[in-house]
């Protein structure tokens, strides 16, 4: 009895493991605690194993890899039409293992220590980022409820807030006054945070070759760089630049039949952190774009065509070379 291909259903603390041979015959089916992974398959031959990209599959992905195993990680919504009957570990395990032999199966590229932790940064951020929002978001209401309505912008409420209350004419409660200056001091503290956060990313994207190659695009900076190289991770993995801005969601999504094409809005699949980072910057790029660049400028042909971005970004990375601005209407992929 050789086992051939493995399929894993992630847990906390209990795992499901289903495999099969080279005959498609089922020959293991068995529970295993997570203090006993490792045990179990540092003593299997090296062997196909499947799981689907959740949360710790890319920590099992290197240990397992370490034994000598092939490790393929899977988007749970591939693995989902294998299931043959009732959700429960057991069918689940079984649908992986048996989509993870399927020779048309697309596979998530398994990060590094390295890619993690600067991604666990990013996420961070992006956490603080959402709060300093709610609580400035709070503090307008709060005021408005006693008719005072501060501009838009998060900056002008820390510019305002001393001044309002300061003024003993405002009729604010001093109840109310208190809680301001805590909600403002909190608002301060999330600020000094993300700038924080945001430096601790800048700096790890000035000792990254790859995140620095990406920066020279237009609308692209230390952020967006850093998340997509360590998102990305292995370019090679996608066959060219639209398979890349597929996954990122940035492609129609297609309704056709019949040999009549209809191409919708982006699909909005993969990554939204990475999509959201994306299409930020390129508003960013048109914006200034429609005053300054020249009539005959690469980019005025980019705005007026489509946004090339992502593609750009898989030829920077895939094939090692560097951005040309005056060459990047030549790109195809």
């Amino acid at each position: 009895m050789k086992i051939t291909t493995i399929g894993i259903d992630l847990a906390k603390e209990v795992f499901q493991i289903h495999g099969v041979d080279d005959h498609d015959k089922i020959v293991l089916r068995k529970q295993l605690r997570r203090k006993g992974m490792a045990k179990f398959f540092a003593n299997l031959e090296p062997c196909l194993i499947g799981m689907e990209a959740c949360g710790s599959s890319h920590y099992w992905a290197r240990k397992l890899s370490g034994f000598g195993h092939t490790v393929k990680l899977m988007s749970p919504q591939f693995v989902k039409p294998y299931v043959k009957t009732n959700k429960h570990d057991m069918a689940d395990a079984e649908a992986i293992c048996e989509a993870v032999s399927r020779p048309n199966m697309r596979f998530v590229p398994i990060k590094n220590v390295e890619q993690q932790a600067i991604l666990s940064v990013h996420r961070a951020r992006r956490g603080m980022v959402k709060a300093r929002t709610a609580q400035a978001n709070q503090i307008r209401g709060l005021l408005s409820e006693f008719g005072i309505v501060m501009p838009q912008g998060i900056r002008s409420i820390g510019k305002r807030i001393p001044a309002i209350l300061e003024d003993a004419e405002n009729g604010l409660p001093g109840i109310l006054r208190k809680l301001l200056d805590r909600l403002n001091d909190h608002l301060k503290e999330l600020d000094r945070q993300v700038e924080e956060l945001e430096l601790q990313i800048k700096l790890w994207h000035q000792a990254n070759e790859a995140s620095q190659k990406l920066e020279a695009i237009s609308g692209i900076g230390p952020i967006t760089a850093s998340a997509i190289v360590a998102t990305v991770g292995n370019a090679t993995e996608y066959k060219n630049g639209r398979q890349l801005a597929a996954w990122l969601g940035l492609v129609p999504k297609q309704c056709s039949s019949g040999g009549k094409q209809t191409l919708l809005g982006i699909s909005k699949r993969g990554d939204t952190y990475l999509r959201t980072l994306l299409i930020h910057g390129a508003r960013s790029v048109i914006r200034f774009a429609e005053n300054k660049a020249e009539p005959e400028s690469w980019l005025r042909k980019l705005i007026i065509r489509r946004n090339k971005n992502a593609r750009i970004i898989w030829a920077l990375l895939a094939k090692g070379t560097t951005f040309r601005p005056n060459h990047a209407g030549s790109v195809r992929s």
